[in-house]
């Protein structure tokens, strides 16, 4: 039983702090050593290419009057600039306000069938080389777009990933401080990502393609943006992660909304492993095969798995050694933490780091729970949006 149990901690702990940190400081070293994407140069603007900017709303009467005012609003020549709304299935204002604006372009249809489905059903009238997709509910950077289209002038670029920002109040619950603090994190490994050969995914909140390139995703698809964006790197293309293009949103209004997103997001992500294994072969993809296996599928897989098992082994070890003991009670003062921040998840708090420890074992617990509701097939692409935050 020791022997095994040593086994199964040694292993456990190797790939926990691989996941969540040896990669990072891995990848750190490569970016810098080999890293060989600067920045690309900015066009003047009668060069800049004519681009459709889609805004999937969904109920977003809420957002959607400041979205496209903060679209008009851009930095971009506005004769070059499409704005075009899809709105099916809204069933308050967001079509009555978005109609209001005789410049934009907007798209209804009575049926709710998933923003997959309006998405696709609208990119057949997009006739602009370049796409940017952007949700109802964030704000953009003014020179987002002239930041993300100068990356198009490479070839190689089929895709641009903006970067998701957290609008970080003083005192934040734990969803304000764990989501603002985990964007940082994932920003920065994006950022490094990028560098070194292709951003892993784009988040759905801003990101480009080139219009040739997209194909839809299949009808049952939960991140459709990951799935997306995955799909033009598995045909040789580079995706570029663009912090200074960025799309700026409040935080989940409350843990359980933040935990709805989560468990959505971790379904999607096991079911995207599921449709893109051609990008687990290093023979065909080279480094893009050991980026995407340690910065996506051993976060959606066997890491969030490992944690109880460290736990349980570090049990059976305890009297072995001194060292096993402190490192039991090091997690049993870690997870001690996080319940603490469970129940103080809705009060507002100013040390931020405070519910690192509730946000990383909610993560990850919401894995077990997006795996139970894909194999139950529970986890629909119509689902319950999550509210934010009020700004």
């Amino acid at each position: 039983m020791i022997s095994l149990s040593l086994y199964i901690f040694w292993i456990g702990v190797i790939l926990v702090v691989y996941t969540y940190v040896g990669y990072g400081l891995i990848i750190y070293i490569f970016s810098k050593v080999w890293g060989k994407y600067g920045i690309a140069d900015y066009q003047a603007d009668d060069k800049l290419p004519e681009i459709t900017l889609l805004i999937a709303a969904y109920n977003e009467e809420r957002f959607i009057s400041e979205k496209i005012n903060n679209s008009l609003s851009l930095n971009y020549p506005v004769e070059k600039l499409n704005i075009w709304v899809v709105a099916d299935g809204s069933t308050d204002k967001t079509l009555e306000i978005a109609q209001r604006f005789p410049t934009i372009k907007v798209f209804h249809e009575p049926e709710r069938k998933g923003k997959i489905h309006a998405v696709n059903r609208v990119m057949k009238f997009v006739k602009t080389s370049i796409t940017i997709f952007s949700d109802a509910n964030t704000d953009l950077n003014p020179d987002a777009i002239k930041n993300i289209v100068r990356h198009f002038q490479d070839k190689n670029v089929g895709g641009v990933a903006g970067e998701k920002r957290i609008a970080v109040n003083k005192e934040d619950n734990a969803s304000g401080s764990g989501e603002g603090l985990y964007w940082k994190y994932e920003s920065t490994l994006k950022t490094l990502d990028s560098n070194l050969s292709t951003a892993i995914g784009a988040a759905g909140e801003l990101f480009a393609l080139r219009t040739e390139l997209y194909h839809e995703p299949a009808p049952d698809t939960i991140i459709e943006d990951f799935v997306t964006s995955m799909k033009i790197v598995a045909q040789g293309y580079r995706f570029v992660y663009e912090p200074e293009a960025y799309a700026l949103e409040t935080a989940s209004a409350t843990l359980k909304d933040e935990w709805k997103r989560k468990v959505r997001i971790s379904a999607g992500g096991i079911q995207a492993i599921l449709r893109l294994p051609e990008l687990l072969n290093p023979f065909r993809y080279g480094l893009i095969s050991w980026q995407y296996l340690s910065h996506r599928v051993l976060r959606w897989t066997l890491a969030p798995l490992a944690l109880p098992l460290i736990l349980i082994s570090n049990y059976f070890l305890f009297n072995e050694s001194f060292l096993y003991q402190i490192t039991f009670y090091c997690q049993i003062f870690f997870y001690a933490i996080a319940l603490a921040g469970h129940f103080l998840r809705d009060k507002k708090i100013s040390v931020k780091g405070f519910f690192v420890p509730y946000y990383f074992s909610m993560m990850n617990l919401s894995v077990f729970a997006g795996i139970g509701r894909l194999l139950r097939k529970q986890q629909s692409v119509i689902w319950e949006k999550s509210e934010r935050a009020l700004s």
